[in-house]
């Protein structure tokens, strides 16, 4: 189908810089409810949901990676994206063209120049589809100290900082903190889950105590989510991969909520991706372990799940394809003009939604 057709207009006003606070103050449109919406707040959540329900989290933990660096009198800003091994990985680079195969690059933060700086990186590769292949130059053992040194949070595009330097206004901002669910776990995301950033321990207790199960997976994101779609046909779109686990524990706990009739919550577009990937056509999710590169568009049938918590995406994005296909793409046109004239706030650090699925098989 034309990418055209996700097409909106969003005030640039309306793009989120950092969250609100505390993070379940968000706003929340609910459509729960098919042929309703309904204005409401994060904190609300424990209200609509029931005893038995099933919410799936991802757990992923988001490194720092994004790096700032010179090559020469080039500077350039890196964001790793996917892991190749402990030393290598592919990465997308602004100024890339100044770079060549062999090209060393020297990273700095606000208190080391690139000129005296021990932590540095070889080009290895360019492609025009993958991007850049770095290999740093340090032991295995001594890269995620560099990282968390030298590394920043890989904030989406959209989400303006400054270089780091003596000007610097990244101390402003806690990335560190805000850019996290409170659940994170396990390392190697290069892009938060974003719809769980609104979750507090306050309302996790409070769904607790309502009887809702809160279960995790890992679906290690990358920076391939914030990719634009430059094809003209969704047919044409190549996703990125990215790494996934659902434990056995996590699966039997799935499978025996909704034999019970219990709803299955996905948390996110990463945590549904994932389900989707492991679930057969009777809608068992099996235990997983591996890569997924599943590309959801209107027309698909859901297996695995009953609702979607997940924040406002961009005009023709993977991610607004994707909740398109969840409830409908004119339930979706919709929706997201009602929060553009009420002034929801959107993307990362923006505001959530609740939908629920009406594509199921």
């Amino acid at each position: 189908m034309k990418v055209d057709i996700f097409d909106f207009e969003l005030p640039k006003e309306l793009i989120a810089s950092q969250p609100v606070t505390p993070r379940h103050a968000s706003r929340l449109l609910d459509l729960s409810v098919e042929g309703r919406m309904t204005d409401r707040h994060f904190s609300d959540l424990p209200d609509l949901l029931e005893a038995g329900d099933v919410l799936v989290c991802n757990d992923t933990k988001v490194i720092p990676a994004r790096l700032y660096g010179r090559r020469g009198e080039a500077m350039v800003e890196v964001t790793l994206y996917h892991p190749v091994d402990g030393l290598s990985w592919w990465s997308f680079i602004k100024n890339a063209k100044r770079l060549k195969q062999g090209d060393a690059i020297a990273f700095y933060n606000d208190e080391t120049p690139a000129e005296q700086s021990p932590f540095s990186a070889t080009v290895i590769e360019k492609n025009a589809e993958d991007g850049v292949l770095l290999r740093f130059n340090c032991e295995s053992s001594a890269l995620p100290s560099f990282l968390e040194k030298f590394g920043f949070m890989p904030l989406p595009p959209y989400i303006k900082r400054d270089r780091p330097g003596k000007d610097s206004l990244w101390h402003k901002f806690d990335d560190k903190e805000n850019y996290q669910t409170v659940y994170a776990r396990c390392e190697g995301a290069v892009a938060a889950p974003t719809a769980g950033l609104h979750f507090t321990p306050e309302v996790m207790q409070r769904l607790k105590d309502k009887g809702v199960n809160q279960v995790f997976l890992t679906l290690h994101v990358g920076a391939g989510t914030f990719l634009p779609v430059k094809t003209e046909n969704t047919e044409d779109h190549k996703m990125h991969a990215e790494y996934g686990i659902i434990t056995p524990e996590t699966a039997a706990a799935i499978n025996q909520a909704r034999q019970a009739g219990h709803r299955i919550i996905a948390v996110g577009t990463t945590s549904l991706r994932l389900l989707e990937s492991a679930a057969d056509d009777n809608g068992v999710v099996h235990p997983f372990a591996g890569e997924t590169d599943i590309f959801i568009t209107p027309g698909y049938k859901f297996k695995a799940i009953d609702m979607l918590i997940t924040n406002f995406h961009l005009p023709k994005s993977t991610l607004f394809m994707l909740v398109s296909a969840v409830a409908g793409l004119e339930t979706m046109k919709k929706a997201y003009a009602h929060a553009v004239a009420e002034k929801y706030r959107f993307y990362s650090y923006g505001d959530s939604s609740i939908l629920k699925c009406v594509n199921k098989i």
